[in-house]
């Protein structure tokens, strides 16, 4: 698997994991594993997605996740699985 972590933080409303999660399934980019939670009306979503099989890579899909997510009115940060654990230990 080709592991990328994708975050999504911003103010709750309808729409988001619908905006997201429609680009990861257009470009055949799987969620592993997901997390969200609203906090006093603050949305926060964290996926771990497989782009292995994908058809864009990982710099495309910033790209276009970070448009969906400037449309949506949230901040969305797609790093390697890799550069997301080191980044942890600094």
């Amino acid at each position: 698997m080709d592991l990328v972590v994708v975050s999504v933080l911003g103010a709750d409303r309808v729409g988001i994991v619908a905006g997201i999660t429609s680009v990861l399934a257009r470009h055949n980019a799987n969620i592993v594993d997901i997390a969200q939670t609203v906090v006093r009306d603050i949305f926060s979503m964290v996926m771990v997605v497989d782009i292995s099989k994908a058809d864009v890579d990982i710099a495309g899909l910033r790209a276009e996740l970070e448009e969906v997510g400037r449309k949506l009115g949230v901040m969305v940060a797609v790093h390697h699985i890799d550069v997301f654990r080191y980044m942890q230990r600094i």
